[in-house]
């Protein structure tokens, strides 16, 4: 078997928030969704990035889930999905916003420094079972 190395990723987008109170489908549910994109240098922890947090620990955070990607390339299908909404870096919950990196082409295991940082993927990130609150008034569901 020929093992292949992945692509190099550029990091376009550190974003960061904390974990806020909203009124879902009647019932107030706390989500960390809420996410901005910050300038600098931004320090990665064990447990998350500095000015990051999660609101369901169950699912979100902690030492094997410190940060979540998501490529650049899959905003392009969700502006056909979501026309005329705004989607800018972070609208999807990612602290990386990446490019030149796709899922298909990244292992557990595999290893990548950004910035001063050594980072090792961990676990694949799973997909929305439900429907969730999100910063610009969609719904995720599986697709």
């Amino acid at each position: 078997m020929d093992a292949k190395r992945p692509a190099e990723m550029k990091l376009t987008s550190v974003n960061v928030g904390l974990p806020r109170e909203v009124m879902w489908h009647g019932t107030n549910v706390a989500t960390g969704i809420f996410k901005e994109p910050v300038e600098g240098r931004v320090r990665l922890r064990k447990l998350n990035l500095d000015g990051d947090r999660q609101a369901d620990l169950t699912v979100h955070g902690g030492k094997d889930k410190a940060v979540y990607c998501y490529p650049l390339a899959h905003y392009d299908y969700w502006k056909r999905e979501l026309p005329g909404r705004e989607l800018p870096a972070a609208s999807f919950g990612e602290n990386f916003t990446t490019d030149g990196l796709l899922e298909d082409s990244v292992h557990i295991g595999d290893q990548f420094s950004i910035g001063s940082a050594e980072v090792i993927v961990t676990q694949p990130s799973g997909e929305p079972v439900s429907t969730s609150p999100s910063p610009r008034g969609r719904s995720w569901r599986r697709r």
